[in-house]
């Protein structure tokens, strides 16, 4: 799967030489970021106008549309997760109101699929792990900030400075024992 500044996103297979599907042409919002759901049938593509859409993989035509599309934050979507089997979905972004991470049910209608938007990260929360054995979330922010947030009673636990600058990545061990922060810096 791959994602452009152009805001094209295409998917391909090793043992083909031409694309299998073209999810989005060039000339949308920047992409800012795409996972597969822990299934693989499940694609999510966040971008730099707030939105995120979601398509089945197992497409016939060569330029389907999303099944899911709606904007999560204000200004831009910068990173999300699927939590459980893709019904529950995490994001972080920028949002005009510093809801800057926020859970959604990808089973209702776009009107009520916010659960609950945390108020965190002054000017975004740039980058998003889930740790599924703990139910937790980890984000990082603008400011170097990382809040941790526990889903099932939707709090944060706890909030600390990690760098001087924007968080860029968070990676967690398999085992959820540590997880570790890059930043601009």
């Amino acid at each position: 799967l791959t994602g452009a500044q152009d805001g094209s996103v295409r998917m391909f297979e090793w043992t083909r030489p031409q694309q299998l599907v073209c999810f989005r042409q060039a000339g949308n919002a920047r992409v800012t970021r795409m996972y597969f759901n822990s299934q693989g049938n499940k694609c999510g593509v966040a971008d730099g106008e707030g939105f995120l859409s979601i398509w089945q993989v197992n497409q016939t035509s060569s330029n389907p549309k999303p099944y899911l599309s709606w904007q999560c934050h204000s200004k831009t979507t910068s990173d999300f997760a699927f939590i459980t089997s893709s019904s529950l979905v995490a994001t972080s972004g920028q949002s005009n109101d510093n809801r800057n991470v926020c859970l959604w049910d990808t089973l209702v209608s776009s009107g009520n699929s916010l659960i609950h938007a945390f108020t965190c990260h002054d000017h975004g929360a740039t980058v998003l792990q889930y740790a599924p054995k703990h139910q937790l979330l980890v984000s990082g922010g603008r400011k170097g900030y990382i809040c941790i947030f526990d889903i099932r009673q939707r709090q944060i636990l706890f909030t600390f400075q990690a760098h001087e600058s924007a968080v860029k990545a968070l990676a967690l061990d398999p085992s959820e024992d540590y997880f570790v922060t890059g930043s601009a810096e």
